[in-house]
Parts: C-alpha cells; structure tokens; sequence
C-alpha cells in the first residue's frame, strides 16, 4: 500500500507538467525528495524497530503516508509537493524497513525467500492500482486520485500495523556447524559467527563498502526507468498506443506499468528463493547481467509499442530482486539481532541513488535517452561484476575468519 508514490509517480508527472508550466526535472525533485527521505531514515526507524518493536512505527509510518498523498492533491506550489514527498518518504520508509527487517528476524535460514516475499508486496502490490490511478487521472484529475487512493492506503496501513510483532527468541541456524571449513567458504546458508554485528561494526568491513556501492549501481539504472517511464514513452510517440498481448488491450504505456508492476514484484521471492540455493553472489551476477542486456535492448527495439512493453516488462524483472538479494545478504553477514538497523543502512543506498535522477533528465535533453540507457547498462554490468569477482571472495573470507 505504499508504493503508489514511487511506482505511480510517472502517471502524474506530465499531469502536473500541463496544470503549473513546471519543468519535468523541477517536478522530478519532488520524486528524489521521496526516495531520499524514504531511504536516509530507514536507518532510525530500524533502530526504534529493534528498540520498540514493528507495530508503532509501522502505524506511526501508515498515518504519514495518507497525509502526504492529501498533501499532494491540494499543492499548488512546488514547495508543497516537495514537502509532501519528504512526509511521503518518511512514512514510506517507516513501513517499508520495518517489514523487511522484521522478515530477516522471522526466517534466517531463508532470508532470500522471506525478504523477497516481502519486499513482493511494494512492487506487485501497486500493479493493482495503476489502471485505477491512470483511469481517475483521466476522469477526475490527478488531484482526485491523490486524495481518494492516500487515504485508502494510509487507513489500510494503520490498521494491519497492529497485527505485526518480531520474534522473541533470535533464531540460530545450524546447517553448516559439522561442515569443513572449505565447505563453509562455499556455503549458501547464513555465515555463522559468535556475535551480531552492530551498525557501527559493519561499517567498517569492506564488504558492507562493497554492497553499498553495488546497491547503488543497480538502484540508479531502475529508478530511472521508474521516474522517467511515462516521458519515455511519450518522446517515444507510444503512450497511448493500443497493444494486445495474452489476451488484453491497453494503451502501451498503461500496459508496461501494469505489467511490470507484476513482475517487478514476482522476481523479488524469486531470484531470493534462488539465491537461498545457488549462493546470492551467483543470483546477483546473473540478475544484474540480464538487466543491463534488457536496458539495451529497450534502447535499441523500444520505439515499437509491442517490444516496449515487453522489454519493460524484463528490465523491471531483472530488477525488483535487488530488494530481496541485498537485505538477505546483509542479514546473512552481519546477523539477525540489529537485522533492521543495518539492513537500513544499506537500504540508504537507494537514496544516494534518487540524487542521479534529475541528471537522467538533463542526460536526456543532451543526448537523448538512448545516453540514458547507456549509462544504466554500464552501471549494472559492472555491478553483476563487482559481485562475482570482488564480493564473493571478500564474503568467502569473512567465514573463514568466522570459523
């Protein structure tokens, strides 16, 4: 129920655009203010997560969503939707962190499928209100969809907050105790280790360095895409082509966002699921590489309704895991007591991304999108590589140490 702002964002832009004469990347800043606060702050909230518990953050986080959506739908400056996507963020965030930390609490030994599961929920669960939204948008006007869809989303977090609780005991993972010590080098099951690390202790191993950097690379290329999706299409002449695929009818642009909300969700317990049986270093690899092929692909084969939609739809695909692939990581290094707290940390990673948003618009303006997919390309590429080659032996050696 909060990833409408993100994943929906695109729908409002050029509505916004056509009621103020604002610049799109004036208009952008809204979006990077969000993602921003959402990701910065996830830090503190996994802190009172670990102190107080999911249930008063995550009620607290609910309430903060559905007053910024109100929020937008009755700003007339640029100020107040920037304001907005500050409270917007904030609240996103709040709920978004504690979730997934608490699933790193609940399943240890499947981190992967549990984070991924999870983290499924913010990007399929927009897919069921992006026709509702683009359809009121249209009817109503966009400040409508703002109001009606906040407060049905911040009232639905406030009260499913109640239900959530962490576990009391922390959980020990025991399958690889008789194991060798090459064995354990390879081992896809959570490293094993005398103590959790605190916050400040993961700092300062390079493989948190290492993680934060790659999460970036992966995090810049699809926000992009995520921002600038409705733009793209439009300078593409497809939005409002109609495609048919399995059975439907949709305007191109209506179609890719549906479609890809459904998949950027379905990857995420996916390539965590695979990643709980071939090693996460492997799955990134794997991931990243399809990603960077698809944003290519889309560059050259997108101005065609059919295949944008299509390409899209594998971009997204090869890149919702993120989501799950580094908090599972994370947990799996550094342990399940401060799982919250420093799967917060990294998480920041995303917002040091959101601020190469804007720069995609003026990228864009210079050499058109064809640069923009370009630069996403090369940053997954050598993210799948800096998995493979620098984070496996760096994770490899940490449990030999551990033994």
């Amino acid at each position: 129920m909060i990833a409408n702002l993100q994943y929906g964002w695109t729908l409002f832009v050029n509505p916004i655009k056509d009621a103020f004469g604002w610049e799109r990347s004036a208009i952008q800043v809204a979006f990077t203010i969000f993602v921003v606060t959402e990701t910065w702050l996830v830090p503190v909230e996994g802190y009172l997560v670990d102190r107080f518990g999911p249930r008063p953050v995550t009620i607290g986080g609910g309430l903060l969503v559905g007053i910024s959506w109100v929020m937008n739908s009755f700003a007339d400056s640029l100020s107040m939707f920037y304001i907005a996507a500050a409270v917007g963020g904030v609240g996103a965030g709040a709920v978004y962190g504690t979730c997934v930390g608490n699933a790193l609490k609940w399943f240890p030994d499947r981190r992967g499928l549990a984070a991924g599961v999870t983290a499924m929920g913010f990007g399929a669960g927009s897919a069921m209100t992006v026709v509702p939204i683009a359809s009121m948008i249209k009817n109503s006007g966009y400040q409508d969809a703002f109001l009606y869809f906040g407060l049905g989303q911040g009232i639905v977090v406030f009260i499913l907050g109640w239900f959530l609780t962490q576990p009391h005991h922390v959980h020990v993972v025991h399958h690889v105790v008789d194991a060798t010590v090459d064995a354990i080098k390879d081992a896809v099951t959570p490293i094993i280790r005398k103590h959790d690390f605190t916050p400040s202790q993961m700092l300062v191993t390079p493989a948190f360095w290492v993680l934060y950097l790659m999460f970036v690379m992966m995090a810049a290329g699809g926000l992009m895409a995520t921002a600038q999706l409705g733009p793209i299409a439009k300078d593409f002449g497809i939005a409002d082509t109609p495609v048919t695929l399995i059975g439907f009818t949709l305007p191109a642009l209506t179609f890719a966002l549906s479609i890809d909300r459904v998949l950027n969700g379905v990857t995420r317990p996916f390539f965590g699921w695979v990643s709980d049986k071939i090693g996460r270093e492997n799955t990134m690899f794997v991931a990243f590489a399809l990603e960077g092929v698809g944003i290519l692909m889309l560059s050259q084969f997108g101005h065609d309704p059919v295949m944008f939609v299509i390409l899209t739809g594998l971009v997204f695909f090869a890149w919702g895991e993120i989501y799950s692939l580094f908090p599972a990581t994370c947990g799996d290094t550094y342990g399940s007591r401060y799982a919250a707290s420093n799967a917060g940390l990294l998480y920041t990673a995303k917002g040091t991304a959101a601020l190469l948003i804007p720069y995609s618009s003026i990228l864009a303006a210079q050499g058109g999108w064809h640069s923009v997919f370009w630069v996403s390309a090369v940053l997954n590429l050598v993210a799948a590589g800096l998995a493979l080659f620098v984070l496996k032996p760096l994770r490899r050696k940490m449990a030999t140490k551990s033994v």
